[in-house]
């Protein structure tokens, strides 16, 4: 299993409508990065649900229901995305920029993608930060 950071305006389609949507096509991802990491996801793999905007926080945790199929004539590609639970508590950008062990981070270093991979030890890292 592989894990993810995926990026969406709260007010554009937040957590709340992937929850109450049951799942959604990640689709519109017009970045030649972004979209060759959902290519590179596989059924199964894990994302954290990334809130940009003013709330700037991974909020949930999604898992990849489907992989990529194309999205439009451009060779572009979309994924099937449902939610799979929340974090007990949100993990804001300031503390993951503070942690250690997330320096690393691609969402950190590349903070334009709309999708990116996250390691193993960085997900660990964000879901200690996420624990009660």
């Amino acid at each position: 299993m592989a894990y993810w950071l995926l990026k969406s305006e709260p007010d554009s389609y937040g957590w709340d409508d992937l929850v109450r949507d049951g799942g959604t096509e990640w689709d519109g991802v017009r970045n030649h990065a972004a979209a060759k990491h959902l290519r590179a996801m596989a059924a199964g793999d894990r994302a954290l649900f990334y809130h940009s905007g003013k709330d700037k926080a991974a909020v949930g945790i999604a898992r990849i229901a489907r992989t990529a199929q194309a999205d439009g004539d451009e060779g572009w590609v979309s994924v099937l995305v449902e939610p799979d639970h929340p974090l007990p508590r949100p993990v804001t950008l300031k503390t993951m920029k503070a942690a250690e062990g997330l320096q690393d981070m691609a969402m950190l270093r590349q903070s334009r993608l709309s999708v990116s991979p996250v390691t193993e030890a960085e997900w660990k890292v964000v879901m200690g930060l996420a624990k009660d």
